[in-house]
């Protein structure tokens, strides 16, 4: 295992409503020095979850929301922010609640992922939910969100649409479709 670099210093340079960057100054082993900067979030640093929802034995769902990073409508899984004191799994439920109008009564953790941990020091929880049954919560949504479904064996096709672009999205979609193949569940 390699040695991590030594932190010669770190400091907050700016602050939004979701953000901080700092930057950190670091030697690495070799004597190099480097400044590097990172988003850290704010808040409560109790996580995210992300649901791979199956409706039936090859179908996830699929929810359509306003994103402001591309300023577009993006189809993507559900996902939210774990609540203080919630586990990762009740957390999943609610925003599967939330988000799609389902409940799931089973739950299984997959995976955690991050989405560039060059730049960002969040990670998201992957939940496999199955066994659905319509059940709406209130969220804090600004809108209702479009739920639409995707066929595990068309994947690929998926990955070309022009409404999907969240790699963390397919790759747990992926990682489902792959332990249901690996479990005799899926024949693709």
């Amino acid at each position: 295992m390699r040695q991590k670099p030594t932190v010669l210093a770190r400091e907050i340079v700016a602050t939004s409503r979701l953000f901080r960057v700092e930057e950190v100054q670091l030697r690495f082993s070799n004597g190099t020095e480097r400044t590097y900067e990172r988003l850290v979030g704010k808040g409560s640093g109790y996580g995210a979850v992300m649901i791979v929802a199956l409706e039936d034995a090859e179908h996830a769902l699929l929810v359509e929301e306003y994103c402001g990073g591309t300023d577009s409508y993006e189809l993507s899984l559900p996902k939210g922010l774990v609540e203080p004191g919630e586990d990762v799994l009740d957390a999943a439920n609610r925003e599967l609640k939330e988000e799609a109008g389902f409940g799931a009564r089973e739950l299984e953790h997959l995976t955690e992922l991050s989405l560039s941990p060059g730049y960002m020091s969040q990670k998201i929880q992957v939940v496999l939910a199955r066994d659905l049954f319509a059940e709406r919560l209130p969220g804090d949504e600004p809108e209702p969100l479009r739920v639409d479904r995707v066929n595990l064996r068309e994947l690929a096709a998926l990955a070309r649409h022009p409404q999907f672009s969240e790699g963390r999205a397919l790759a747990a979609l992926y990682l489902a479709r792959d332990l249901l193949i690996q479990r005799g569940e899926l024949v693709l």
